[in-house]
């Protein structure tokens, strides 16, 4: 019976997002405690305070698009829009277009990029973070980067991963920056 009325809570997700949600079936029929378990784990990507919406997005994002440039993109996508983040700053951060983010975007994009990929510079992007909202926005968006992972992550373990894919902003169809994300040597 419980599990009946989880199958149904993920369906009613699936169909407001139009987002297979195959994995998570699976992972309820196997175990329901798993299910349990990622569902806590997710969390993570949900917790924001401290940091502008669309700071927090642009993190969001980044971090989706370095590790899935398919149907997860999708979904952050419409959830920002949801969210009230711009179609043409959601289209910018999906294309990299730095120069068409506003600032407080850009430095959530740029954080997001380099905590993905171990890069230079994450010094400096944490400090101006602090300094424009302090460490607590460090902290959320520390936690949605490792977050936004979780998903991609568990699907392409279990199978559900998906090819890259045009992520559809308002009405526009765009190739997604993933290719550009560099992951270092091992």
């Amino acid at each position: 019976m419980l599990k009946r009325w989880l199958h149904s809570g993920i369906a009613v997700f699936e169909r407001r997002y139009d987002y297979d949600m195959s994995y998570a079936h699976e992972m309820l029929r196997t175990s329901r405690r798993a299910l349990k378990t990622f569902m806590r784990a997710a969390r993570l990507s949900r917790f924001n305070e401290g940091v502008p919406v669309t700071t927090w997005f642009a993190a969001k994002l980044a971090t989706t698009l370095s590790e899935d440039c398919g149907p997860c993109t999708q979904l952050v996508v419409k959830m920002a829009l949801e969210a009230g983040m711009p179609a043409n700053v959601v289209r910018a951060v999906i294309e990299g277009d730095e120069v068409a983010m506003p600032e407080e975007v850009r430095l959530g994009w740029q954080f997001a990029r380099a905590v993905s990929n171990r890069a230079a510079g994450v010094e400096e992007l944490r400090a101006a973070i602090a300094a424009r909202w302090g460490r607590q926005a460090v902290v959320s968006l520390g936690l949605v980067i490792a977050g936004a992972r979780l998903y991609p992550t568990v699907k392409y373990a279990m199978g559900y991963a998906r090819s890259c894919q045009k992520v559809r902003v308002g009405e526009t169809d765009i190739a997604p920056l993933a290719a550009t994300l560099v992951r270092p040597a091992a």
